[in-house]
């Protein structure tokens, strides 16, 4: 190196701009929303997603009855499911108990908000009375009418008994189309609360100002209800369906503690019915083929139901 360039070194390089504080708030603000949303998508997919991943690789894997993996099966589980004898009464009787309660808790849930929306003495009691089958348990709510449809010392016999509607007791819950709407009258007991608030909170959104201004028109009280209650409350009508469907479609705590499915699958549902393949049957690959099948018919009623009413909202 030469003289000239050691007296002259080069200079050296300038150190880099600090952070700019506004780009800083700018990274933060578009990372922020991951903070709330990260511990729900985490729950989903621990809670929601790995099951249903884990129910279709099972459906898809050959089990021993002991619980052991023994590799893949392909679609064995599913065509021995279809080959079950039992399977088509089951599904009609799960058609049949899920479009029964559902339709008759919404009617009657419908006509309770009315009501419960209406002003009267002793209004805010009956609005807590109604909250206790909702609050109290399922298995326990399902045992007592159990008790109480008892052929022996079941309150209902002995009412009937006493009012002279029956000569002798009978055995409600060994019939099984007796046990059928026993079990159904239960879900629709146990579903009234919930669906009644959710369309009593549909109801009391609907602003006053719209029945005056129909009233005003001369809208009677039935045209009233047909053009602007039924219209305005569909929002409420559609969760409260959905959800209904959902939760009857995958009762268990009412069929079995009222029957056990029996007598033999004779009031299975597809819930009760993919258990006792598993436990009792020890086929754990074909009960889940069976909660797979399950889910998609979940899936399917609640998606049909979903395309009409926004069918039916397009409609002019």
């Amino acid at each position: 190196m030469s003289a000239a360039g050691a007296e002259h070194p080069a200079p050296a390089a300038a150190p880099p701009p600090p952070p700019s504080p506004r780009r800083g708030r700018r990274t933060w603000r578009a990372l922020e929303p991951l903070l709330w949303l990260g511990p729900a998508t985490l729950l989903i997919l621990t809670m929601v997603v790995w099951p249903v991943v884990e129910m279709i690789r099972t459906s898809l894997t050959r089990v021993s009855s002991t619980g052991l993996s023994q590799g893949f099966a392909g679609v064995r589980n599913y065509t021995d499911l279809f080959a079950e004898g039992d399977l088509p009464g089951v599904l009609l009787r799960t058609v049949v108990w899920v479009v029964g309660v559902v339709t008759v808790t919404m009617v009657v849930s419908l006509g309770l908000a009315q009501l419960l929306n209406s002003r009267f003495p002793g209004r805010r009691l009956v609005r807590w009375a109604l909250i206790v089958p909702w609050a109290s348990s399922v298995l326990m709510t399902a045992l007592s009418w159990r008790w109480m449809l008892n052929n022996f010392y079941g309150v209902i016999n002995r009412l009937l008994m006493d009012l002279g509607v029956l000569d002798a007791p009978v055995n409600w819950l060994a019939d099984p189309g007796k046990a059928l709407v026993a079990m159904m009258g239960v879900a629709v007991f146990v579903s009234l609360p919930f669906t009644s608030f959710v369309l009593l909170a549909g109801l009391q959104s609907i602003p006053a100002e719209v029945y005056e201004a129909a009233r005003v028109d001369g809208a009677g009280p039935l045209r009233g209800y047909l053009g602007i209650t039924l219209p305005l409350l569909r929002p409420s009508l559609v969760v409260a369906a959905i959800i209904n469907v959902i939760n009857v479609f995958n009762s268990f705590p009412i069929i079995w503690a009222m029957t056990r499915g029996g007598p033999g699958f004779a009031t299975d549902t597809t819930t009760t019915y993919l258990y006792k393949l598993a436990f009792d049957n020890q086929a754990v690959g074909e009960s889940a083929a069976m909660a797979v099948v399950n889910f998609g018919l979940i899936l399917a009623v609640v998606l049909v139901y979903l395309r009409v009413v926004r069918r039916q909202e397009d409609t002019p």
